[in-house]
């Protein structure tokens, strides 16, 4: 349909970090926290399951499996504590992603991670929760000496740690329940650790709802900038009382504010025709005669020319067009009505083509390989290829101090100092 889009990635504002003292409280915390803790929910969002990994876990979590007897990288135990200890990874909001990535990425997970099981689950489907709550009981159940079974709940904000509790607390008690945690769009809504919330009664489970932690450092340059757009991507702006649309930009795992709606509808543009340039999946929302665009501009004048969004004067409104746009993905995940289970049909070419599942997941598919672009078994292979890559590059930045910003570079520098001299005097 449109061979001669061209896609380039747009110039991004310099990644914004956002780590209120809340965060830095919870941090200091977590090691205590895990001390009365049998299982750990990390909960990431489906749609960028590496961009919501939270690598300042891994080291409080690390110490927690070797206090309880448990080598960190697989399910074996070194010796027996008597005490509960797993850690699941639960990838929520899976309804906004097409079913056909799903069991692909599953399995690249239990291939690369055996020793970490894997959970989709969204709010709105059964079946999902009560096969994580079936689990989270079988563990109460092995070990019935303790008096209750506690489960920690962490990951970013805004993945949607407090209504997956609340869902699964109403499969697990029976009769109605209240909404015993409140959610918001808005991160930074839970800012202390929870108080317990029951979701068996018998063998006792309880779950805390712990607080969103974001990085300290989103990251330099490019890959930092790109990983902020994500964060502002993610979730959608709380809607605000007055009866006439006055929406404001909120970037999601971000606090509100800190990016233009304009840069996250143009990064998000260049995502979606990364995804599909011949018919990317922001055509319902612009004229049925229109084309794919390359311009965030184009495509924003095309969305208020189909929405009737206009200022006085008959001004298109693109203000308005860009929160309608990053609004509608946040909403839907960009998902066609008919989405299921088939992978999109590649057309042949004699070009490599680009395609992917979400935002974290994409890849190259060669002339030769596009009749085999819809096998599960390429597409795992592929998703495996993207985590590795993934790891490699977050391990490079490590090596080189580019994790850290130049403040806590500083910082690092001068305790390094400080602990040789403290070695030369001793």
């Amino acid at each position: 349909m449109s061979s001669a889009l061209v896609v380039r990635r747009p110039a991004l504002p310099n990644p914004i970090s956002w780590y209120p003292g809340h965060m830095t409280k919870f941090t200091r915390m977590l090691p205590q926290y895990l001390s009365r803790t049998h299982v750990v929910l990390e909960v990431r969002d489906c749609r960028m399951p590496l961009t919501t990994v939270n690598k300042h876990f891994d080291e409080a979590l690390r110490r927690w499996k070797i206090d309880r007897g448990r080598d960190p990288f697989t399910t074996l135990p070194k010796f027996d504590t008597g005490m509960a200890c797993e850690h699941y990874v639960v990838l929520n909001k899976r309804d906004l992603m097409p079913a056909w990535g799903v069991e692909p990425l599953r399995q690249a997970l239990k291939k690369l991670a055996p020793f970490r099981p894997t959970y989709f689950t969204s709010t709105s489907t059964k079946e999902e929760l009560k096969e994580l709550r079936r689990s989270l009981v079988n563990v109460a159940k092995r070990y019935p000496h303790l008096p209750e079974l506690n489960i920690l709940v962490i990951g970013m904000p805004n993945v949607g740690k407090s209504s997956l509790l609340n869902s699964l607390r109403s499969i697990g008690i029976p009769g109605p329940t209240a909404k015993a945690l409140q959610t918001s769009n808005q991160p930074g809504r839970t800012r202390t650790l929870s108080t317990p919330l029951k979701l068996n009664l018998s063998p006792p489970v309880y779950a805390y709802d712990a607080p969103g932690l974001m990085l300290p450092f989103i990251g330099h340059g490019d890959t930092g900038a790109e990983r902020g757009a994500k964060f502002a991507l993610m979730c959608k702006p709380a809607q605000p009382p007055d009866p006439v649309p006055r929406l404001t930009a909120s970037p999601g795992g971000l606090k509100e504010g800190l990016y233009d709606i304009h840069n996250i509808a143009s990064y998000l543009l260049y995502k979606l025709n990364s995804l599909n340039p011949d018919s990317p999946a922001y055509l319902p929302l612009i004229p049925q005669d229109a084309e794919p665009t390359g311009s965030v501009d184009e495509l924003l004048e095309l969305v208020a020319r189909k929405h009737n969004m206009l200022k006085p004067g008959g001004v298109l409104d693109t203000h308005r067009a860009a929160e309608l746009f990053v609004n509608w993905w946040r909403d839907t995940g960009a998902l066609p009505p008919d989405s299921g289970a088939n992978v999109p049909a590649l057309p042949s070419a004699s070009a490599p083509q680009i395609t992917g599942w979400g935002f974290d997941f994409q890849w190259e598919v060669a002339p030769e390989q596009v009749s085999a672009a819809s096998d599960p078994l390429f597409i795992q292979a592929k998703m495996e290829e993207c985590i590795v890559k993934h790891y490699q590059q977050e391990q490079k930045e490590e090596s080189e101090g580019s994790h850290l910003s130049l403040r806590q570079q500083r910082k690092q520098s001068f305790a390094d100092k400080s602990m040789r001299k403290q070695k030369l005097i001793q």
